[in-house]
């Protein structure tokens, strides 16, 4: 069902709204020609040729410790070698991240700490061998050795072979000069012999060079990839404490929210229909001493409160509406978004399809989001026309609010929409915001279904 509500409505600018997009970098040469050369590349070969020694020390370190912890099992001394290990390993851990954030712009956060009971060195051994980070660091400084050794040759080949081959032109005098041969040899035996010394072959070794030297950074990429993997899976936090912190990061949103919630409520019932309640009151009192003296003027005063109620009782329902609809509890979404749609200063198109309702606190973020980003139409857009789209894909639903208007909304320009992108991500929730300058303007919210 589609439905249009409002009128036009001016708009000079507002806060959330960038004035100036930012200009994307270009390049002279296709990115084929330009990695060779990239600082890019050379970080990354920088790490693979550094993984080698390192990878050996934390080999060697964490072989070393565990087999002699291992060994002096059989005495207490092999419990606190074993933990001294794993502690060693964690430090080696640090570096490593340290490394993988400046020379291949991998942020990895560091692991949970040690959870401790108590305070000593009992507790301290217990909680670094139960720590599953521990031996996760562990592991990689383990298996990061034989892959540093594969990553390193292939690395090393590929950019000395490439660069040497295309740069032959330059230093091939050297061998008649003062290697007493031709040129490069590529074959020989004891009868025969062959060498790259005419300018045909000389050309095309520096081609083959070229292809290898193009080639190279591109292998490298994949190389490193795999160093990125091992680092962001065994030296990174856990994806249950991930979990934890993220859930304990919504929780305290979802505390802070409900609790201006709260004060928002108490401001307008304190600067509002309490007062309007108060004055209501007064008035009445005033009324009911002049009935006897003065019957018009009491008559007057009584129509006066009445009106006064009217007010206070409009304000009261704006005030629920505010808190949950009642047309959202017994009409569901379409209903509830069409009625706020009808309260925008710009013509609103309502489409509405799911099989089915939500969980009721899914239904009311979803209205509350609808309802503000209309808000954010009707004062800072400048738009015309506005849609909006609500739908389910799978367990998610989605929904969609487009509108002609200048654009240029950012959530990190601490707007409402930050606050609203919170909200969302309380309840494991996205918003994704399309609004290029000039615009339109596109803004997308996904919330769990749970129906």
């Amino acid at each position: 069902m589609a439905t249009e509500y409002g009128q036009g409505y001016g708009w000079d600018g507002g806060p959330g709204f960038r004035g100036e997009g930012a200009e994307e970098r270009r390049h002279l040469l296709p990115a084929a020609l330009r990695a060779p050369i990239e600082a890019r590349s050379w970080r990354e070969f920088g790490y693979l040729m550094l993984s080698l020694p390192i990878s050996i020390i934390m080999f060697t370190f964490a072989v070393t410790m565990v087999s002699l912890g291992a060994g002096l099992l059989v005495t207490f001394l092999g419990i606190p070698v074993l933990a001294a290990a794993l502690a060693g390993c964690r430090g080696l851990g640090a570096l490593e991240r340290t490394r993988a954030r400046a020379l291949l712009g991998l942020d990895v956060a560091a692991p949970e700490p040690l959870r401790m009971s108590k305070q000593g060195a009992m507790a301290w051994i217990g909680a670094m061998l139960k720590s599953g980070a521990s031996w996760r660091h562990l592991l990689y400084s383990v298996l990061h050795f034989p892959w540093a050794v594969f990553a390193f040759s292939v690395a090393i080949s590929f950019w000395t072979y490439g660069w040497a081959m295309l740069t032959y032109p330059l230093w091939f005098w050297l061998f008649p000069v003062y290697g007493g041969q031709d040129g490069l040899q590529l074959y020989g035996d004891q009868g025969h012999s062959i060498y790259l010394d005419n300018p045909f072959e000389i050309t095309v070794t520096a081609l083959v060079g070229l292809l290898l030297t193009m080639a190279t950074p591109w292998i490298v990429r994949a190389l490193t990839q795999v160093d990125r993997l091992l680092v962001h899976g065994l030296l990174g936090p856990s994806k249950l404490a991930t979990r934890v912190v993220e859930l304990e990061s919504d929780r305290g949103v979802v505390i802070d929210t409900a609790a201006a919630d709260l004060r928002r409520i108490e401001r307008d019932l304190h600067d509002g229909a309490q007062a309007r309640l108060v004055a209501l009151a007064m008035d009445l009192g005033l009324a009911k001493e002049k009935l006897t003296e003065d019957p018009q003027a009491a008559a007057r005063m009584v129509g006066e409160a009445h009106g006064e109620v009217k007010t206070a009782l409009q304000e009261l329902r704006d005030l629920a509406r505010g808190i949950h609809p009642a047309v959202l509890t017994d009409r569901g979404l379409d209903a509830a978004l069409s009625s706020v749609a009808s309260r925008c200063t710009v013509p609103v198109q309502v489409e509405v399809d799911l099989p089915a309702r939500p969980a009721p606190a899914i239904e009311g973020i979803a209205y509350f989001t609808v309802s503000e980003l209309l808000q954010n139409i009707s004062k800072h857009s400048g738009a015309t026309r506005a849609s909006v789209d609500v739908w389910r894909i799978e367990n998610r639903l989605m929904i969609q609010v487009v509108d002609n208007g200048v654009g240029g909304a950012d959530v990190a320009a601490g707007s409402g929409l930050a606050g609203l992108a919170e909200r969302l991500d309380a309840v494991d929730g996205i918003l994704v915001v399309d609004s290029p300058v000039a615009g339109p303007t596109r803004i997308t919210a996904e919330l769990p279904w749970r129906g």
